[in-house]
């Protein structure tokens, strides 16, 4: 079994000549870029579903109360160095 498939796509002239740029421009073949793109599209979106839920567990920690920081805020207001 080969390492990698052939594939063939239509592009439309404005994309195909952005292709020919971008991989003048890489100093790359036309191939390696699809490659790229590909990969950033199909396996980036299951990183950015990870990363929105990373997120948002994030903010649900940042919410709660933390009484370290209510006796250090606290602390602070009794010390006229500490104030900005």
């Amino acid at each position: 079994m080969p390492a990698s498939k052939t594939t063939s796509v239509r592009l439309p002239p404005h994309l195909s000549r952005e292709l020919a740029r971008r991989a003048r421009a890489t100093k790359r073949g036309k191939n390696w870029v699809i490659k790229e793109a590909l990969e950033q599209y199909l396996l980036g979106s299951a990183n950015d579903r990870l990363r929105q839920e990373c997120r948002e567990q994030s903010l649900r920690v940042s919410r709660r109360e933390n009484p370290d920081e209510k006796a250090w805020l606290e602390f602070a207001e009794q010390i006229p160095e500490w104030k900005a």
